[in-house]
């Protein structure tokens, strides 16, 4: 039979098929070309392929762009026929454009078919599945099927999910910038520009990309800064983002030092000057200006003029003639002091430095003394190089016309006696200053001179200039104990009375380092407290010291690993304790905002938290500033993203006032989630009418690595708004800053408001005006008889559990209970980890209360009592 085709070929004649009836069913097939007929019958019969249909061509994956269609191709052989099936459906047969042709080596049909399909068709399916279609072949042997090609509508979203970030950088480092395109169907290829230029990363091995669009600089150097943009691109279109200027710089160094100059005076007391500059290396590129001083004076230079042998001679007999009386002086003075019950020995006057006191107590058994055992103790809040001399056992100030005074211009000395001290009614010896303090003091007994020696080298003033420290707490204890409070950084340090050995009198000092810290991170680990520095290394401590350190966890312990780490060496650290885990070597108790840790060896510190469910959350503080241009046409708003901790909010409120800008709103605090999503910041609700945004755009992002694994820098990102009408309109907008899944924060701010106004929410950076330095033993809470009769009475073991295991419980601190076991005293350790938490209230209710409950459960307390008649005295000095 033949049969006439519904399209038109090429030639715009109809093709004529020929069908095959093979019992009950027919196959078409197309006479060959060339093919002549007559009344209706084929000339020939082409014989039937050996094989199945092959596809030469087999459509491909494609996308729409706009409103274009696509083309879908196919060619088989040996082939009768060819259609298109489209998500399971067949393409009807108006639909196909087709072709013929013979193979020019086997003689075969190849038949080819071609369709269309657009936007419209793609949109309308709804199926669980992209739109597909794939072509069916078939001859007298079978069919065959082709792959199968989705064809879906291609896009490409106008925002980045992730614009790269500037940074400011030392040069020599190592700096990745991180770029996630825009989504997109087909996915968005990147390419990285600098200023506006392509990126050669075959040319310059320094640089390379990964595989998640990141751009990693191995070694930074000066010619790598400049403006980078990420470009992403697609078939449908192209996007840039936001450009991030890195800026590569150089920190100044100094020279080594010139020679000594000469001495300012030919005989008797000069001075001798030597300087360096800073210009090894210059500082570049705003980095840092070297730290420290330019020039140093030498002021104990002593030049002898030889042709002056008889004054040096008669110097020499005026000095030991001074001497002599000064040690006839020291001898009445010392049996003047005799009613007083205590011998002062004190070598100062004859050295003419700061030295150790030692008391000798000769009267025993006075019932007026808290103990009468101890050695009193005379504690001061600042050191001075420069004699001393005691010339009253009273209460009063000494007022004298020595020279042995001329070398503290400003000073005032007050001095008690040490019977006022054993009462515990005075304060010890207190030395006020105009001047700064500079050295440590020195140790009576040998073996800690080398202590002395080598906290020259690592005391608070030697970390100040190497690690740029602002924050600074020292006071000098002896063995009656005492406390550091600084309230501002919510740090302190209480040292329990006997942890220094009797005898001496110790600086000790906290500092609180608040620039980028050297601990590395690794994993989902992230930084939750300052790093901490407790010294001077190298002490041996009688027992443990208590210091709070304040961290940014909320506090689960389901969702933290908690791990205390110490710093060994410059950038080398070892972790001293896990909280999941048994500790003998210290031990460590995690509040809300504060940590209180147990340590018998000083040195620097830091708490890292390591996430364990992505619902673990660490606290953000968010601060708000602005400044206004000097014509008055553009404002700046610049938001502050750091650890809730307060060193970090001080340093962020200093470095802000110094460049004139002004805290908008109270600073708010946000929980961060280890969901993997950064912080989102948009400005919004603008006078649309009055003031507009500039470049970069109305919404920037913190990444969320450069949140969870930074070493405490705040980060901060800016919004400059300009003004374009002349109108008076005010200034007024909304900042919003939101993790997704997660919380957010809005802020309402109006810069236009009155300054005095603006003063109310203004917080100011507070300097160590409120630090202070406490001598024991008022300033614990638990006074000393007291705290003799809770230890000897829960020291005792018991088979039951009712010592200090239930003593521990009742005062909420029974983790870890395997480090108190190992004390001499379990009790007293107990007790000196309640003292840290109640450094901030003035009363002994939660330890009555505890007592009295235990009182409860044994039947009888000795101590339940004494405990209570001492919660309504002050007991805090």
């Amino acid at each position: 039979y033949l049969w006439g085709g519904g399209r038109r070929g090429g030639g715009g004649l109809h093709r004529m098929d020929i069908l095959y009836k093979c019992g009950d069913w027919c196959v078409r097939c197309p006479l060959p070309t060339g093919t002549k007929t007559g009344n209706g019958l084929p000339a020939s019969v082409p014989s039937a392929p050996e094989t199945l249909p092959r596809f030469l061509t087999e459509p491909v994956n494609s996308y729409i762009v706009k409103n274009n269609p696509i083309k879908l191709w196919c060619k088989a052989m040996p082939a009768m026929q060819i259609f298109f099936k489209c998500n399971g459906d067949w393409v009807h047969q108006d639909e196909h454009w087709t072709a013929e042709s013979l193979d020019e080596h086997t003689g075969m049909k190849i038949h080819e078919v071609l369709i269309n399909v657009s936007r419209q068709q793609v949109e309308d399916f709804h199926g669980p599945e992209d739109y597909w279609c794939l072509c069916v072949a078939w001859n007298q042997l079978g069919t065959s099927k082709s792959r199968k090609a989705t064809v879906r509508i291609a896009y490409l979203r106008k925002n980045f999910e992730q614009d790269p970030q500037g940074k400011e950088i030392p040069l020599d480092r190592k700096i990745i910038l991180h770029c996630r395109p825009p989504e997109g169907v087909p996915t968005a290829e990147v390419v990285w520009l600098k200023n506006e230029e392509s990126i050669d990363l075959e040319q310059d091995t320094n640089i390379h990309t990964a595989p998640d669009h990141s751009l990693t600089i191995e070694r930074t150097r000066l010619s790598d800064s400049g403006n980078y943009t990420c470009l992403a691109s697609n078939v449908v279109a192209r996007r840039r983002s936001v450009a991030a200027t890195l800026v590569v710089f150089v920190n100044g160094g100094w020279s080594t030092w010139t020679e000594w100059g000469p001495c300012s005076v030919r005989c008797g007391r000069g001075w001798q000057k030597r300087t360096r500059t800073c210009t090894h290396p210059a500082p570049l590129n705003r980095g840092a200006f070297c730290e420290g001083l330019r020039r140093i004076k030498c002021e104990d230079y002593y030049c002898i003029d030889t042709n002056s042998d008889v004054a040096l001679y008669s110097g020499l007999g005026t000095a030991v003639l001074a001497v002599a009386m000064l040690v006839v002086g020291i001898t009445v003075y010392r049996r003047s002091q005799s009613d007083y019950g205590v011998d002062v020995i004190d070598s100062s006057a004859l050295t003419g430095g700061f030295q150790s006191f030692n008391f000798k107590t000769v009267r025993q058994g006075n019932s007026l003394l808290l103990n009468s055992s101890l050695q009193p103790d005379l504690t001061v809040s600042r050191t001075y190089t420069g004699p001393i001399c005691f010339q009253d056992p009273g209460d009063k100030d000494i007022k004298t016309e020595s020279p042995l005074f001329d070398s503290l211009p400003g000073i005032k000395v007050k001095v008690q006696s040490s019977l006022m001290v054993s009462l515990g009614v005075g304060g010890g010896v207190k030395y006020h200053s105009k001047g700064p303090s500079r050295t440590f003091p020195r140790h009576s007994s040998k073996a800690l001179d080398k202590a002395a020696a080598e906290s020259n080298s690592s005391g608070p003033h030697h970390l100040m200039a190497a690690s740029m420290v602002l924050h600074t707490t020292s006071g000098t204890f002896g063995c009656l104990g005492g406390c550091l409070i600084d309230p501002v950084q919510g740090v302190s340090m209480v040292v329990p009375l006997g942890a220094i050995p009797e005898g001496n009198s110790w600086e000790l000092y906290v500092v609180i380092q608040d620039r980028e810290s050297s601990l590395q991170l690794e994993g989902a680990e992230t930084l939750l407290s300052p790093e901490v520095s407790c010294g001077p290394s190298g002490l041996t401590l009688s027992c443990p010291i208590a210091l709070t350190v304040p961290h940014c966890a909320v506090m689960c312990s389901q969702q933290w690993n908690i791990k205390l780490r110490r710093r060994v060496t410059r950038g080398k650290w070892e972790e001293v304790m896990s909280l999941e885990d048994e500790s003998t070597s210290c031990y460590c108790l995690m509040e809300a905002v504060s940590s209180h840790i147990l340590l018998e060896q000083l040195g620097t510190y830091a708490l890292v938290g390591e996430a364990l469910t992505e619902s673990a959350e660490k606290r953000l503080k968010l601060a708000i500033f602005g400044s206004e241009s000097c014509d008055a046409l553009e404002y700046t708003f610049r938001v502050y993203c750091m650890n809730d901790t307060p060193s970090a909010l001080q340093e962020v409120l200093r470095e802000e006032r110094n460049h004139g800008c002004q805290l908008l709103e109270h600073p708010r605090t946000l929980p961060f989630r280890a969901n993997s999503y950064g912080l989102q910041v948009s400005l919004l609700d603008m006078p649309q009418l009055s003031w507009r945004t500039k470049p970069p755009a109305a919404l920037q992002e913190f990444a969320f690595s450069h949140i969870w694994c930074s070493n405490q820098r705040p980060l901060s990102c800016a919004f400059t708004v300009e003004k374009f009408s002349s109108t008076n309109a005010q200034l007024s907008c909304r900042i919003r800053v939101q993790q997704l899944k997660g919380s957010d924060q809005t802020f309402h701010l109006c810069p236009c408001i009155l300054k005095s106004q603006r003063e109310a929410v203004q917080y100011q950076a507070q300097m160590g005006s409120s630090v202070t330095s406490l001598p024991g033993p008022k300033v614990f809470k638990i006074p000393y008889s007291i705290r003799q009769k809770i230890c000897s009475t829960f020291d005792v073991p018991s088979a039951s559990g009712k010592d200090w295991r239930l003593l521990a419980q009742k005062l909420h601190i029974d983790r870890n209970l395997s480090y108190f076991a190992m004390r001499s005293s379990p009790s007293s350790a107990i007790l000196d980890i309640w003292e840290a938490q109640h450094q901030n209230d003035r009363d002994l209710d939660s330890l009555a209360s505890a007592l009295e409950e235990i009182g409860r459960i044994q039947g009888s307390n000795p101590v339940r009592a004494d405990v209570k008649e001492k919660t309504d005295y002050n007991y805090g000095g």
